[in-house]
This record gives C-alpha cells, structure tokens and sequence, in this order.
C-alpha cells in the first residue's frame, strides 16, 4: 500500500467505493467505468452540501447500490460520526443486506485506521449507532419512521420491477415519499435527499419528483446513449459519450449481451430500466410513424363509425383506478385509411355504462 493511500481512501470517495467493493467481494475483481466516477461525484457533492437533492437514473446492475447504499453511507459517517442517514429500499431483506454490508466496512480494520469513528453497543441489523450517536437506519418504502430524523435520506429502489404497473402500489410508495419521508429531514435547508433508481414507470418516485420540479440535480445515464437526450448537471457534468447508441457500461454489458438482454425485457422493460425514460421512443401500441398529418375536414366518401371500449375491470392498478368507458369516433375514407375524429374518456358506474352504447347519437359531457 502506497504511503499517502490513507489519505486517498478518506479524500476520495471513488477510491472508497473500490476498496469497499474488494472487502466485501474479495474474489472479485471490480470492472470500474466512468460512471462510476459521475455517481461518486455527486455523491461526494451531496456531502459537502453542494447538492441538496439528487437523482440518479441508470440500468440495474450497474454497482449502485454499492455505492449508495453501502461504501456513501460508511463513507459520511467516518467523515462526520454524529450523522443520521436514513436509507430506504422497496423491501425490509434488502434494506437489512445493505445495512449489513455497511456495518462489516465500517468494522473493518482498514477503515478503523482510516477513520476514527467506532460502531456503538447497539448493533441491530436494520439500525447501528457510532459512539457519537450517528444513526444509519434501514427501512423498506412504507414503513414506520415515527420519530426519528435524518440529515440525510437515501431512497435505492423504491419499486419493483414487477410491482411497477400496479397502480395502487406506485400511488402507496409516492405518498409514503411525499408525506413520511420527506418530513424526517433534520434541518429542511440543508439536509439531502438521495433517490437512486433504474425508472420502471413515468409516475414512479423519480417521475414524481422531476413532474414537481423540486430542484433535483439529476443525473440520467441510458444503457444506449441518445444523442437528443445527452445529460447535463449542475456542477458540470456532460456525458462523455459522443456515438448514438453508444454502451454506458461495455466491460460488463457489451454489445451481445445488451441485445440478448432486451429481449425478455420487451420495448417497455427496455424503454424504462435500460434507457430511463418509461416508455417507448416511438410509441408503445401506436408507433408514431402510423400517423400522417392532421387533416381539417373529412374527405368525400367517408363511412362514418363508432367504437366503444367499456373497461369493464374493477381492478384497481389496472391503468384507471375505477371502472371507465372510453369511446372512439374512428371514420373510414375512400382511400381504406383509418382517421380518428373524435376520441373520450369517462369514468361512470356500470349502469350508465351499459346504456350510453345505445344511444344512436353522439353525446358530449359535462
């Protein structure tokens, strides 16, 4: 060990990361890339107050997780021991293996010499305690924070992949974000929060959090780089790459295993956990390309129609949360094309709905 590493470990978070990653994985050798270095900058900004709250959007498997969930939190407490950090995962097993992860670095003998921080006599898995009365707690998205406060809150995937189009569950995991999480910061102007998720839908936690616009520094990383979405931050960062398409991440996910991997994904899977924005480039069921320009008037010879879907489901997360009709006022032209006139949305009970397709006219509400 070269003579002033202490003094890389302690001032550098990246070298942190790495040296972490090998005491937990000791037969593995760690594939670093560049992004790597972004995350531990912002991260490292959070720390030093620079960045107040951040997001952070990439593909799963990425070491994220290491980085935010384990080596930042041991990290900032070495630095400052009388810290409280709240760390969420969307279940308690998870929260709980980070947690463990977090309390074996900081229990090592490297970083006790680094570091003059020291774990306290309570040692639960879900929540340790340093000699000066630093906190970290682990909890799954949902649950009890009664009485305990954070300056520093750390949300690492918030859903599930497969809970994600549940809507009752997305709605669930926003309120818990909105009305329990956010009201356990410390100091409500300096305290960060830290959401760091692979997106899953456009109404998940992130989507949330931008759609508000509460002053998140976001840092969005697509497995394939698309050159009308090149992400830049607020202390400078531009991604490095240049090439449409060009891999996040090619010594671990090269180009083969990207497309072997889309493939059970599906355009929607690929859309949100590899390219971060939740839904297809060119349209999900309808392609943009199938669409031509608006036109002002019907051309001769058009057969008038109309179609009506009842979404009859009283299934709640099925993308309305009640039951709803929708009607359509499609018209065929001479040419067999297809022109959509008129299209409505409303949510009735089963009664109204089973009488409204048999009125012969067409009817507008209120």
């Amino acid at each position: 060990m070269i003579s002033d590493y202490p003094t890389i470990l302690r001032c550098d978070l990246m070298s942190f990361i790495e040296r972490s990653f090998y005491e937990l994985n000791p037969q593995t050798e760690l594939l670093g890339g560049p992004h790597l270095e972004l995350i531990a900058a912002k991260l490292e900004a959070c720390r030093r107050g620079k960045i107040k709250r951040l997001i952070v959007n990439l593909p799963p498997r990425q070491l994220k997780s290491h980085c935010a969930s384990v080596a930042f939190p041991a990290w900032c407490l070495g630095h400052d021991p009388a810290a409280q950090i709240i760390c969420a995962s969307y279940g308690q097993d998870l929260a709980d293996k980070f947690a463990r992860d977090c309390r074996r670095i900081m229990a090592s003998g490297w970083y006790r010499q680094l570091f003059s921080t020291r774990l306290g006599d309570r040692h639960p898995v879900h929540d340790f305690a340093t000699t000066q009365q630093g906190t970290r707690m682990a909890t799954s998205v949902g649950g009890v924070l009664t009485g305990r406060g954070a300056d520093m809150i750390i949300i690492d995937d918030a859903l599930k992949p497969d809970e994600a189009l549940s809507e009752s569950r997305r709605n669930a995991v926003n309120e818990w974000y909105d009305h329990t999480l956010l009201t356990r910061l410390n100091d409500k102007e300096r305290g960060s929060i830290v959401i760091i998720m692979q997106r899953l839908h456009a109404n998940d936690v992130s989507g949330l959090a931008l759609s508000l616009k509460l002053g998140y520094d976001h840092l969005c990383l697509p497995m394939e780089f698309e050159t009308s979405r090149r992400c830049r931050t607020s202390i400078g960062f531009e991604d490095p790459r240049t090439e449409e398409g060009e891999l996040l991440f090619p010594a671990r996910f090269p180009a083969e295993v990207v497309q072997r991997d889309k493939v059970p994904l599906g355009q929607y899977g690929v859309a949100g956990q590899f390219q971060q924005r939740p839904a297809p480039r060119d349209g999900g069921l309808f392609k943009r390309a199938w669409f031509g320009e608006p036109v002002l008037a019907a051309p001769p010879g058009t057969r008038w129609v109309r179609h009506w879907d009842l979404a009859a489901s009283k299934k709640r997360g099925s993308g309305i949360s009640q039951p709803a009709s929708s009607s359509a006022k499609p018209r065929m032209a001479a040419s067999t094309s297809v022109m959509c006139c008129d299209c409505r949305m409303k949510v009735m009970k089963s009664a109204k709905r089973s009488a409204r397709p048999r009125q012969p006219t067409a009817f507008r509400w209120k």
